[in-house]
């Protein structure tokens, strides 16, 4: 009999209890044999010394168990929102998530991050309302926060009693009580439920639990259960509706081989670890794989000519290896529907594919908008080079730091969603690479749009030999569309590879606009083009691209966008007044307030350049009573009468006679 994998991730808000949940499914499954601590730092999957320290997950952490003859992939994921890169990479690897919520502080603004993040992904999910043992647990008023956010129908699979105290109790849903339960539930999303609903009766045991299956596995069920992962109450009730109704690993199979790199981590004598999903297909020790980098779908594209394939990469496996924090045990293999570690590929990165690449959407919960340069402690230039090489490596395992460095420079540059981070990093370069660094305070990354719709246009036919000639068509359109690019012309006119080049080229234009900023919301169209038999270098389109689009965008001109943030203030009534002010101070919007039991909740939209010392501000006023979150929102038009402007990293195409040189690489920018 074939073995049957479940891959789940165990996501939520920071502090809701995912880690300790995932101790306890171990303790449970018998795959360690005490239950460890957050706090005292003893627990399977938080092995960063930072992780112990600070008691909150930074990294994603594996775990493998067995239940009811099922094999358990348990990823564990950060929860807090400086981290949520790790999240979006490991729902790659998922069949469905354990998404955990408080049964106090309810659904928080991370938590309909993920499962709009879920929504996208089209997987499955359970709620497992956590805490419920704590004062002023209130499990009723969590489900109507669910179902407010969220489209899909909710399934209560499990009972409590003595909600609110540590002597409550969890117990599955008797039979009579569930197929009463599921018909009147399943009613709305089942023709099948709601005839049998109509006519007065019940379904069948065996038919719920199909339907249930069936619906859930579609993303229009959601079950919901409830526990106390503290005190492992009703941890055993989910274990075992996650395998007798959670999807399994052949809901995402595929016939060929077939993987995803979710997670890049490096290690002093093994190298390079990449942790891969597995959808179809087998790899064994010292197998060649090929690796493929994914199809960013940041660029919207019809009727243009498809960008030439890139080479393939060909690399050879030393070693598959099963993480359970950081314990591993060698496998030699890892099969269809699996979770492993691979050693030996120097060229992946997270995201690549390996052996045949699948068609995703992408998730989208981290958008850093912050920039942060960083130079060595002790301000010695000669450990610059190393600094740079330690967080290019880090960056391997975190793409959205994107630390950048040109040789020669003294400092390097990286982004970030918020100081834990750099905390982390911090400890990370002194542990591992004996580093100390310096970080400058956090500057805010802007964007730019086109003002006004116009036409780019460049002719690179001097000096010989070239010939390439770019013109597009640029249009502004409405926040939030992202870019767009269209536009295919007649071979003889301009050949089809050269197209090729130039819409390769336009992807690298969008990184620096008038002011150096990465350009967005807008629509552009390739119409016009031309090559020469003879005088044109393959290269050529690479060189007149970006003159075209600069030449646009000075024609249409920039509008700055600056980055928001969406907060949501719970805090006791009285000091409804002085949050407003600051609100107001910050130049924000807020939405109409909800007051229940002298408890206030407000929700507004805040620039990031101005709530940077918000959370301090907000204890201070409130004397730490205030509970806030907050998660990016996206951009609008910056009014602030300031000329936001990010230095340019090489020549400007602008500036043509030294673009072209330097394009050449016959010119020096230094």
């Amino acid at each position: 009999m074939a073995e049957i994998f479940h891959n789940t991730g165990i996501l939520a808000h920071v502090d809701s209890g995912k880690t300790t949940l995932t101790e306890q499914l171990l303790f449970l499954t018998g795959a360690i044999r005490n239950a460890g601590s957050v706090d005292s730092g003893t627990t399977a999957t938080d092995s960063l010394s930072v992780e112990k320290q600070r008691g909150i997950s930074v990294r994603t952490a594996t775990a493998t168990t067995k239940w009811k003859d099922v094999t358990i992939n348990i990823i564990d994921t950060p929860g807090h929102i400086d981290f949520a890169g790790e999240v979006e990479r490991a729902l790659s690897a998922l069949d469905y998530a354990v998404v955990i919520v408080s049964a106090v502080e309810g659904v928080r603004a991370h938590t309909e991050n993920i499962l709009k993040s879920l929504d996208a992904e089209n997987l499955p999910r359970l709620i497992f309302i956590n805490k419920v043992d704590r004062a002023g647990a209130d499990v009723s008023k969590v489900i109507k926060e669910l179902e407010s956010i969220s489209s899909q129908t909710h399934i209560i699979l499990s009972d409590i009693e003595n909600e609110g105290t540590e002597n409550c109790s969890v117990c599955a849903t008797d039979e009579k009580t569930f197929c009463s339960r599921a018909t009147e539930t399943l009613a709305d999303i089942s023709d099948e439920a709601a005839e049998i609903f109509l006519s007065d009766d019940v379904l069948a045991k065996e038919k719920a639990d199909e339907i249930i299956r069936k619906e859930i596995a579609d993303c229009r069920l959601t079950p919901v259960v409830f526990g106390s992962a503290k005190y492992g109450v009703g941890v055993k009730e989910l274990a075992d509706i996650l395998i007798e109704y959670m999807p399994d690993s052949s809901r995402r199979a595929t016939d060929n081989l077939c993987g995803i790199i979710f997670k890049i981590e490096h290690d002093k004598s093994l190298g390079k670890i990449s942790h891969i999903r597995l959808f179809g297909g087998e790899i064994s020790n010292r197998d060649e794989v090929e690796l493929f980098a994914p199809q960013k779908n940041q660029i919207a594209q019809s009727d243009a000519v498809e960008i030439e394939e890139s080479k393939k990469i060909k690399e050879k496996v030393s070693q598959i290896k099963k993480f359970s924090g950081a314990k591993s045990t060698d496998t030699g293999i890892i099969r269809s529907g699996d979770v492993a570690a691979v050693c030996g590929l120097p060229s992946a990165k997270n995201g690549f594919y390996i052996g045949t690449p699948m068609q995703t959407e992408d998730a989208n919960l981290v958008n850093p908008f912050l920039r942060v340069r960083v130079t060595p402690a002790d301000s010695d230039p000669l450990k610059i080079p190393a600094l740079a090489a330690a967080l290019n490596e880090l960056s391997d395992e975190e793409p959205y730091m994107n630390a950048k460095w040109e040789n020669g420079q003294k400092e390097i540059t990286i982004s970030t969603t918020g100081r834990i981070q750099l905390e982390v990093l911090s400890n990370l370069l002194k542990e591992r690479y004996n580093l100390t660094a310096d970080f400058s305070p956090p500057t805010v990354i802007y964007k730019e749009t086109p003002s006004s719709a116009g036409t780019g246009l460049a002719r690179y036919t001097m000096p010989k030999p070239c010939w390439a000639v770019v013109e597009f068509n640029i249009e502004p359109m409405p926040r939030g569309y992202g870019v767009s690019y269209h536009g295919k012309l007649p071979n003889n006119q301009c050949f089809y590879r050269y197209q090729s080049h130039i819409r390769t080229s336009f992807g690298r234009c969008l990184e620096q606009g008038l002011y150096g900023w990465e350009v967005t919301d807008f629509r552009c169209t390739l119409v016009g083009g031309e090559h020469h038999t003879i005088h044109t270098h393959p290269l050529d389109f690479f060189v007149c691209t970006p003159m075209a689009f600069m030449n646009g965008l000075t024609q249409t001109g920039s509008t700055i966008l600056e980055p928001l943030l969406r907060i949501r203030v719970v805090a006791p009534e009285d000091f409804q007044g002085k949050i407003f002010s600051e609100i107001v101070k910050m130049g924000g919007e807020y939405d109409t307030p909800v007051i229940r039991a002298g408890i206030i909740t407000i929700e507004a939209v805040v620039p990031v350049a101005t709530s940077m010392t918000f959370p301090e501000r907000l204890a201070a006023l409130t004397s730490g009573k205030a509970v806030l979150s907050q998660v990016f929102h996206g951009y609008r038009e910056c009014n602030d009468g300031i000329e936001h402007t990010n230095p340019r990293n090489g020549v400007n195409p602008l500036d043509r006679s030294k673009w072209i040189l330097w394009a050449r690489g016959a010119y020096n920018a230094e």
